[in-house]
């Protein structure tokens, strides 16, 4: 049976390594994929605001027979309702949508330096964890520089910092900035965006020795690396064998070889943090 380890936030709650993402999955289908990969073992499930999806997620939930409280539920702010009330009321807004009365980690979806909110944004995060809406606080897609502001403003560390990562795209510099400050980095996009990862030499000679698809491979270093990773797929099959990915043990010596296939900064396939254009 497969094994799921779990990483301590600073904060003292846990999160599953290996999680089930659901960016650009219609709210119908969510709640079909939602369901399977809950009974394939996942229990922690990444949706939010902007993947307009949440209704979707809270129906495979409730549909699963899994207790609320075994499931790691992450929902994200999108930009638009950045700023402290509207973020209070975004969270509302989600957590009618999803069904329950909490989530385990809120995050905001990007820091989107442009507008100016991300500060009032996290003000109203940490009044949220106050309240127990959300048990974690969070952010994903902050450049290094407005990752400290909001520490220094508050005095408070997002638990998590999800942003893109992968093997061509590593971001050892920004995953140090998170240690510094015992902020858990987790991987979005981890098999990458069709940047060739999953064709690379070196992963397929390494899926081929242990008998293995190339995305298990890249899943298994990302929690090796002491990453939280979200991998998604609408295919039955795959989504087991993503979940199955948590079975592989790489050796020092593998985990080394997808190191050095390092990219950065060119390896970036999704929009730059500093300057999104939305």
């Amino acid at each position: 049976m497969t094994t799921v380890p779990t990483i301590t936030f600073h904060d003292g709650r846990t999160i599953p390594q290996l999680g089930y993402g659901v960016w650009q999955v219609e709210n119908d289908v969510a709640a079909d994929v939602v369901e399977q990969a809950l009974r394939a073992g996942y229990r922690h499930i990444d949706t939010a605001a902007a993947y307009r999806n949440e209704e979707g997620v809270g129906r495979a939930i409730r549909a699963s027979g899994v207790p609320r409280e075994d499931i790691f539920i992450t929902t994200k702010l999108w930009n638009q309702d950045q700023g402290y009330e509207s973020a209070l009321a975004a969270l509302d807004a989600s957590l009618e949508k999803l069904g329950t009365d909490y989530v385990d980690l809120y995050l905001i979806h990007w820091a989107s330096p442009q507008r100016g909110t991300y500060l009032d944004s996290w003000k109203a995060l940490v009044e949220l964890q106050k309240q127990g809406k959300a048990k974690s606080i969070g952010v994903s897609n902050f450049p290094a520089e407005q990752l400290e502001e909001i520490i220094e403003a508050t005095g408070v560390a997002p638990a998590i910092h999800q942003i893109e990562l992968h093997p061509y795209f590593q971001q050892g510099e920004l995953r140090a900035v998170d240690a510094k400050h015992e902020i858990v980095t987790e991987s979005w996009s981890p098999l990458g965006q069709g940047g060739g990862e999953l064709e690379d030499p070196v992963i397929t000679e390494i899926a081929e020795k242990h008998g293995v698809e190339a995305g298990q491979v890249i899943i298994a270093w990302h929690l090796a690396n002491g990453l939280v990773v979200i991998p998604k797929s609408e295919t039955p099959s795959r989504i087991v064998s993503n979940f199955r990915s948590a079975d592989l043990e790489l050796s020092t010596d593998e985990v080394e070889r997808i190191n050095g296939l390092d990219r950065s900064p060119e390896g970036r396939q999704g929009a730059d943090p500093a300057n999104p254009g939305f």
